[in-house]
């Protein structure tokens, strides 16, 4: 069973969790419907219960073996939550509304992101 998941930070192309996605299908640039808050401490969260702004990301077709692994790096659903939401895709044919899933943080931290966008990730010196 395939499901679709919305991305907003590490697991975006061009961050360090893409590798995750590997093998999903690629269905566009997207935004969520309703406005939640997101906050980064160099690696983004989303909060429900704020509504600041809407948060872009990218949507993806994932197979289940993926939801498990996307599950386990979240800690879903302990961690972060997984749930259904409505978002706005711009894919090749156009805009156009979907139900996906998003992984909720239960706990906030970090800075606000206001604009809902995460753009650089920090990466921690070892």
């Amino acid at each position: 069973m395939n499901s679709l998941v919305f991305v907003y930070g590490t697991l975006k192309k061009g961050f360090s969790n893409h590798r995750l996605l590997a093998g999903s299908e690629y269905l566009g640039t997207a935004q969520t419907v309703e406005k939640y808050a997101m906050y980064s401490t160099g690696t983004p969260i989303v909060l429900k219960d704020e509504a600041v702004s809407p948060i872009h990301g990218e949507l993806y077709r994932v197979n289940e073996a993926t939801l498990v692994a996307l599950d386990s790096l979240e800690g879903h659903p302990d961690w972060y939550r997984r749930e259904e939401i409505s978002i706005f895709v711009d894919g090749e044919k156009g805009r156009y509304q979907e139900t996906a899933w998003l992984y909720f943080s239960l706990d906030r931290r970090g800075v606000l992101v206001p604009e809902g966008k995460f753009l650089k990730e920090v990466r921690r010196q070892v």
